[in-house]
């Protein structure tokens, strides 16, 4: 009789640690792609780029990872704008969409911009990428919110996801510091920290 107890007992602590396990964090989204394309505004007078933007991090509106399938010759149709290169990224995971009402992301399998001149990335590149909102559409401010990665078990994924778990907390990946650093974004990561540091221990 005590051994079915122990068996029980046993058995019902593997359910729980495995619904435990099986919960899904923030960034864990299911996606069921339809064959559509997102076509996203470049925002090229933004002054930064990349995922820690503003003094104490600006909401993200849309983060996800995926390969480059096509890359469209540089042109100056924006006129002395910029110099406009389109890329087309299909998507492979998604881990952060906000709420932008009919603007928002609606499960299209592909992605597409013409912020990629002068990064250098070819067909077949893998890459994490980090948009915004401007005027309650979708848009990407430059070249550093789209980071070519090696694959999609990245640490940069693993950092991303983590800071979108934590409601955008610099404060959960300060240790990366070191990682996005190799990005160049280690400085705006360190600000980001100093703000949200400031913000819950205020000084006197």
């Amino acid at each position: 009789m005590k051994n079915r107890i122990c068996y029980l007992i046993c058995f019902c602590t593997l359910i729980c640690i495995s619904c435990k396990e099986r919960r899904k964090n923030k960034s864990d989204i299911d996606v069921i792609f339809n064959s559509d394309t997102l076509e996203v505004a470049y925002t090229y007078w933004w002054p930064k780029s990349g995922p820690f933007i503003g003094l104490c991090g600006d909401e993200m509106s849309f983060v996800f990872s995926g390969t480059i399938t096509q890359i469209e010759a540089s042109n100056n149709d924006p006129g002395p704008l910029y110099v406009s290169q389109k890329a087309f990224i299909a998507i492979e995971a998604v881990y952060k969409i906000k709420d932008l009402g009919e603007n928002s992301y609606q499960n299209q399998k592909y992605f597409v911009s013409d912020c990629f001149n002068n990064l250098g990335y070819q067909i077949g590149d893998k890459v994490l990428v980090v948009c915004y909102d401007y005027e309650g559409a979708l848009s990407i401010p430059g070249d550093k919110s789209a980071l070519k990665i090696k694959s999609f078990e990245s640490p940069f994924i693993t950092s991303i996801k983590k800071y979108i778990d934590f409601d955008q907390n610099p404060l959960k990946i300060k240790r990366d510091i070191s990682l996005w650093k190799q990005k160049g974004l280690g400085e705006a990561l360190k600000t980001n920290i100093y703000c949200k540091t400031e913000e819950v221990s205020p000084k006197n």
